[in-house]
C-alpha cells in the first residue's frame, strides 16, 4: 500500500469530489504552494493513485432510470467458464459493474435501463446468451440511499 501524508489525502479527498478544481484553488485549500501541489498530483496519477478523471451523468436525463441489480449463476467455476462470461459481460455496454462474487450466485451485475421493458430486452438479447449462465435472478432499485462516488481516505 502506499504512503499517503495528510496533503496527498486532501487532494484526493479534493478532487474525488470535483476533479476540475483549479490546481491554484486547491494548493489554496490544502495548503500548498501551487507548484508543490502540482507535484504532488502527478506523482499521484504516475503511481496510479489517480487511475483516470471522468464526469458523472444523471442516468434519468440519459434514459437510464432504472437500475438493475442481476445475479448470475454459471454452470461450472472452471477458469476457462470465468474467463468466457467476463469477455462476454464485458462486451455488454449495458452492464456497468460486474463483479464475481463469494456466496450463493457467482456474479453481481449492475446495469441501467429505462425501466422493465427497456430490461427486458437486456434480458432476452444480452444476458441469456452470456456463455455458461444456468441461472438469472434480478431486481430493480426502488431507490438509491447512498451514492458515493469518493472513497474515504
Amino acid at each position: 500500500m502506499l504512503e499517503l501524508d495528510g496533503h496527498d489525502r486532501s487532494i484526493l479527498t479534493l478532487l474525488q469530489r470535483d476533479a476540475r478544481m483549479p490546481n491554484v484553488q486547491l494548493a489554496e485549500s490544502v495548503g500548498l504552494s501551487a507548484s508543490a501541489c502540482l507535484r504532488r498530483v502527478q506523482r499521484l496519477e504516475r503511481e496510479g493513485v489517480i487511475a483516470h478523471y471522468v464526469a458523472l451523468l444523471e442516468p434519468r436525463l440519459l434514459g437510464r432510470a432504472s437500475t438493475v441489480f442481476i445475479e448470475v449463476t454459471l454452470d461450472s467455476q472452471r477458469e476457462e467458464v470465468l474467463a468466457a462470461f467476463e469477455k462476454a459481460a464485458a462486451g455488454c455496454r449495458d452492464i456497468l459493474e460486474c463483479h464475481l462474487m463469494a456466496g450463493d450466485f457467482d456474479y453481481l451485475l449492475r446495469a441501467a435501463v429505462d425501466g422493465p421493458h427497456d430490461y427486458e430486452r437486456l434480458h432476452k438479447q444480452e444476458l441469456s446468451r452470456l456463455p455458461h449462465v444456468v441461472r438469472i435472478k434480478s431486481g430493480f432499485a426502488l431507490r438509491t440511499v447512498v451514492k458515493r462516488t469518493d472513497y474515504p481516505l
